[in-house]
């Protein structure tokens, strides 16, 4: 499931969404460090920070998905979506895999800025990677026929693994983390329908 054996040109062609989701995302970080905008006006105007969304800046729950602060953090995001992604475009589609990335990305930016204090300021698209693994989660408890035995293994691990990573790495979103991954499980059942037999 998580195994790419396609060509370059094929992925694009495969998985059209996800490969744009990717690109805008890379394109923003670069956009930012080059001189053509006011220097640190992407983050000034798009970083999720509470105080800001209580002021009425609403656009700072979505943003922030796209922003990312480092180029370790951007790798190893879009390494992220890069994997875990494809299975899903395929399975819903590409506007149904959008639509479902974008919702957990938000609720789990929601639930940071119900939760964490008025000074609170991340970035990163996390929430809504966790909101797919969220839905594999939701695969492997409720649609066990569906995956074969060792994709249901590979599937805890891969969730163990990013869950512990979550408490043990400094400066982590752990409310936006594990709020994605609720979301994702929750709402998997809404978007799947009857693609999948039991």
């Amino acid at each position: 499931m998580f195994t790419r054996t396609e060509s370059f040109r094929q992925y694009l062609s495969y998985y059209p969404l996800v490969s744009t989701l990717i690109a805008f995302t890379i394109f923003l970080f670069f956009l930012d460090l080059l001189p053509i905008l006011p220097e640190g006006i992407l983050f000034e105007k798009g970083q999720g920070v509470n105080l800001y969304i209580a002021s009425g800046e609403w656009w700072r729950l979505v943003t922030p998905i796209f922003l990312h602060n480092s180029f370790s953090h951007l790798l190893f995001n879009c390494f992220a979506l890069a994997i875990f992604g494809p299975p899903l475009e395929r399975l819903l589609g590409s506007l149904k895999f959008t639509v479902f990335f974008l919702i957990t990305g938000i609720l789990a930016n929601i639930i940071t800025f119900i939760l964490q204090p008025p000074t609170y300021i991340h970035v990163g698209a996390s929430g809504a990677i966790f909101g797919l693994l969220g839905f594999y989660l939701y695969l492997v408890l409720f649609k066990k026929n569906y995956l074969p035995k060792q994709e249901v293994k590979t599937i805890y691990t891969l969730i163990g693994v990013g869950v512990l990573m979550t408490f043990i790495q400094p400066k982590i979103n752990i409310t936006g983390h594990l709020s994605g991954l609720a979301a994702g499980l929750l709402l998997a059942s809404l978007f799947v329908q009857n693609r999948l037999k039991r």
